[in-house]
């Protein structure tokens, strides 16, 4: 049985950690070299970074962090936000980060998938996936910090991205962002009846119960969580303990 992840989510606006709500508006959460260091002390198993700025966005912002979280936390570190080519990928993964994760930059150029897979391995390459769901329950993405509909049907685009080579999908719910009332579980049932590749799960988490539902439910291979530790007493090793009882595997650190 694979083993599941849990993966605290850290957005980086202006120099700070922020969490926001909806994609939209958002609330200060401290330094994000002391909140790696203390996920690092809690067997956290990977920690993703998210330049979420909109504005005057630098690889800058990321590349700056990545060398001193390397030295207080020793989890795969995946990175995101503003990465259009080859050439920004290498400079983060030789600043430190693990992995890479592309977004808005590949609906308009599918390659930049197959050329970070190609000199990194497929494992560095994630795609995050923003997406609203209608009233009518259809599915649409957006691109640009959910800014920007494309017009392309999620199955299309989850095909398309693992043609090129995409190694991991990071979906993101952007009606339940900061909300803490569970994952969007109908779209994750979706997209893991179209996904050949580890899908993690973001966006709701408020308890454990909402990981647990998320994990039996629909079978994801890593939940993302950022409201859950970051506006509550609850940690990874409390997150993997509770599941732990309903005999959901993790790895032994």
């Amino acid at each position: 049985m694979l083993k599941k992840r849990i993966i605290p989510m850290m957005q980086l606006l202006n120099e700070q950690l922020v969490k926001t709500c909806q994609f939209d508006s958002w609330r200060n959460v401290g330094d994000p070299v002391k909140s790696a260091s203390v996920y690092n002390s809690q067997y956290t198993d990977e920690l993703v970074l998210l330049n979420i700025n909109r504005e005057n966005r630098s690889l800058e912002q990321l590349a700056q962090l990545i060398p001193d979280i390397a030295q207080v936390s020793f989890m795969p570190l995946s990175v995101g936000g503003g990465i259009n080519s080859l050439e920004d990928a290498s400079y983060l993964i030789n600043q430190g980060a693990d992995k890479i994760i592309v977004n808005s930059s590949v609906y308009q150029d599918p390659t930049l998938i197959t050329q970070i897979a190609t000199k990194f391995g497929q494992q560095a390459v994630v795609v995050s996936i923003d997406i609203k769901t209608t009233e009518l329950g259809k599915y649409q993405l957006y691109s640009h910090c959910g800014k920007q509909l494309e017009e392309i049907s999620l199955a299309e685009h989850i095909n398309q991205c693992q043609q090129a080579g995409a190694g991991e999908f990071m979906i993101q719910s952007i009606e339940h962002d900061g909300m803490m009332s569970g994952f969007n579980i109908p779209l994750l049932k979706q997209v893991m009846s179209l996904a050949t590749i580890p899908v993690i799960g973001c966006s709701g988490s408020g308890d454990y119960q909402h990981l647990r539902e998320a994990f039996v439910e629909t079978d994801v291979s890593a939940l993302g969580c950022g409201s859950l530790f970051n506006f509550s007493d609850s940690n990874p090793i409390r997150a993997k303990n509770y599941l732990t009882n309903y005999n959901i595997p993790f790895k032994k650190v």
